[in-house]
C-alpha cells in the first residue's frame, strides 16, 4: 500500500502519535491523508530531497503536525517549512518543537495561523534555547498573548 487516507476520522494524539511511530519504520507508504490533504511523506522523510515544503492553507489539523514533526526531525535536507493557516494548534506546535530539537538544518519556519496559543508559543521556545540553526520564526496571529510572548524573548 502506498496511499492511506483516514481523513474524517476524529483522529486525536495518541492514534497521530501511533502512526507516526509506524511511518518511522515504513518506507513503502508515500502518501498520508489525516485531514483532506495528502501528506507527501517522501518529502517529508527526505527520501526525495526537497528544500523547501509549502503546506500552508491545507486545513491540517494537531494530528498530521505530530506526524510532519515525527518525519522532518530526521530530515537533514529540508532548510523551509511553511505550515501557515492551518489548524495544528497547542499539541501540533508542541510536536513540532519536539522535531526542532533534533533538526540540524531547518532555519526557517511558519506557524503563522494556527491557533497555537500560549503553550504552543512557549514549547517552541523551550525547543529553541537548544537549537541554534533556526533563524526565521512566523508566529504571526496565534493568540500568543503576554504568556507566549513572554516564553519567547530571546
Amino acid at each position: 500500500m502506498i496511499t492511506l487516507d483516514i481523513s474524517d476520522n476524529d483522529i486525536g494524539d495518541e492514534g497521530a502519535k501511533a502512526l507516526a511511530s509506524a511511518l518511522r519504520v515504513n518506507a513503502v507508504l508515500a502518501k498520508l491523508n489525516l485531514d483532506g490533504h495528502e501528506l507527501d511523506l517522501p518529502k517529508l522523510r527526505g527520501t526525495d530531497p526537497v528544500a523547501s515544503l509549502d503546506l500552508s492553507c491545507k486545513r491540517l489539523g494537531p494530528a498530521s503536525a505530530i506526524v510532519i514533526a515525527s518525519l522532518i526531525a530526521g530530515n537533514a535536507v529540508m532548510t523551509t517549512l511553511n505550515l501557515g493557516v492551518n489548524y495544528i494548534r497547542a499539541e501540533g506546535a508542541a510536536a513540532i518543537a519536539e522535531a526542532l530539537r533534533g533538526n540540524a538544518v531547518m532555519t526557517e519556519l511558519d506557524v503563522s495561523w494556527n491557533s497555537i496559543g500560549p503553550a504552543g508559543a512557549a514549547a517552541i521556545a523551550e525547543a529553541l534555547r537548544g537549537n541554534g540553526v533556526l533563524k526565521t520564526l512566523n508566529l504571526y496571529c496565534n493568540n500568543i498573548r503576554d504568556e507566549g510572548a513572554a516564553a519567547t524573548r530571546c
